[in-house]
């Protein structure tokens, strides 16, 4: 069941812009690439779905939302 508040979070805040800070991000048609923060790789697999508030790594597999961004890069459960 979609929790409204956690909704609302989502659709107010710019996944790319919030992952732009850490991660260099080029423009891919409606996509952002960059390189993983969670893996060392030299070829582009991480990408962000700005429109969907979700990014995935095609090389390591880390996927989520701005939540899980935070939880796997601060460190938080």
């Amino acid at each position: 069941m979609p929790d409204p508040t956690i909704d609302a979070i989502k659709s107010r805040i710019d996944l790319s812009e919030v992952i732009g800070a850490r991660v260099t991000l080029k423009r891919a048609g409606r996509l952002m690439k960059g390189l993983c923060p969670f893996h060392q790789e030299k070829s582009p697999s991480f990408v962000v779905y700005p429109d969907e508030g979700r990014y995935h790594c095609f090389g390591c597999g880390k996927s989520g939302d701005v939540f899980t961004w935070f939880q796997d890069t601060q460190g938080l459960d």
